[in-house]
């Protein structure tokens, strides 16, 4: 066992995702590649996500490594994503197929009609959608659909990090309990621990203290 300080420190990393190289929807895990600031070249990240978009804003903690195949990367045990505010974000992020029924030829023109707006759009007044060449009702109904699951997904997500949990156990919570996750954590958190392989009572524990539960 190494003594304690040989550990690389841990730092924090904040950009956006240029690229996703990688992504296991099982797990969660990700190779992302992130124009981030004050660096000049584009940063290699690996992390857990359950939804990871190119576009996005991410807020990263981990500790740099020297992979021997792959060179300098950012190990992040937490990573946190944001949706885009650019126009050129919103763009990407709609057209990497993020959103059902919105590819790259319909993100350009959805963000050409509403610009920085878009988001707001789709969320609030998804009839207006119809505007664009190219939708119907069907197709603004589904997209419509398709970003509320992201936002809920997105909600529950930040949820279980605002309670200590860390992104690869928060991805593996969703996908054993799906939007219920945030009722199972609520009622019953030790249910974690006979649920999900990989998750222990005290971690259970750890995380039912977190939310102000007694012993």
């Amino acid at each position: 066992m190494k003594p304690a300080h040989t550990n690389p420190s841990r730092e924090t990393l904040a950009g956006t995702v240029e690229r996703v190289t990688f992504h296991n929807e099982e797990n969660g895990f990700a190779v992302l590649k992130v124009k981030a600031r004050g660096r000049r070249d584009l940063v290699t990240l690996v992390g857990h996500a359950a939804f990871i978009s190119a576009g996005e804003f991410i807020h990263a903690v981990g500790v740099w490594l020297t992979d021997r195949t792959h060179g300098l990367q950012f190990k992040a045990d937490t990573l946190k994503t944001t949706p885009p505010t650019t126009a050129e974000g919103i763009e990407k992020y709609l057209g990497s197929g993020m959103v059902r029924g919105i590819g790259p030829v319909l993100a350009k023109r959805i963000v050409g009609a509403f610009g920085e707006a878009t988001f707001e759009i789709i969320e609030a007044a998804p009839e207006k959608l119809r505007e664009v060449p190219g939708i119907g009702e069907f197709r603004a109904g589904k997209i419509a659909a398709g970003w509320a699951e992201q936002k809920a997904v997105r909600d529950i997500m930040i949820f279980l990090h605002s309670h200590g949990v860390g992104t690869s156990r928060a991805v593996r919570i969703f996908k054993t309990y799906g939007h219920d996750a945030i009722g199972v954590m609520t009622e019953d958190p030790y249910r974690l621990a006979r649920d999900i392989k990989g998750i222990g009572f005290r971690t259970a524990d750890a995380i039912a203290m977190k939310m102000g539960m007694t012993k």
